[in-house]
């Protein structure tokens, strides 16, 4: 037998009295907006939907790789991980992670980190392709939830 943890939720709403292109969002007590750029018609209210999808990427990298040097008892003062979403002429599409880490660390230590940085949760989620199950369910009235 299988058991399922949930490991996150967050719930994405927009309606006909919102901007085109802004959806309010919540993940669990947090409140995001996602948007389009101003160049794209949208209000630049917030991250783009693959914004927040590299925001993912970045956070997951930044706090694994923290959690593993400091079980390594390396010092690490900072670390900085720049995430590009790239879509090629023929549309393939490709990531871009580059790691940012204090020069002090010796070679093998930031090749053990290029290491670890590849088998992330969020990494692995993306690489894999996690299977999605959609379901569509009709309520008589859809009342929006409030905007802060």
């Amino acid at each position: 037998m299988t058991t399922t943890r949930h490991v996150a939720r967050a719930v994405g709403v927009t309606s006909a009295s919102a901007p085109q292109w802004r959806v309010e969002l919540e993940a669990g007590a947090h409140h995001l907006v996602a948007d389009e750029p101003t160049n794209m018609s949208g209000g630049d209210a917030g991250p783009t939907l693959f914004g927040l999808l590299l925001c993912g990427l970045a956070a997951c990298t930044a706090t694994t790789l923290r959690l593993f040097a400091g079980r390594k008892g390396w010092h690490l003062a900072a670390i900085e991980v720049n995430v590009v979403y790239n879509l090629a002429d023929d549309e393939r599409t490709s990531i871009v992670r580059t790691i940012t880490v204090p020069s002090e660390l010796r070679d093998d230590q930031r090749a053990r980190l290029a290491d670890v940085a590849e088998r992330t949760p969020v990494t692995m989620a993306i690489r894999t392709g996690t299977p999605i199950t959609t379901s569509i369910r009709a309520v008589e009235t859809l009342t929006p939830r409030p905007t802060s």
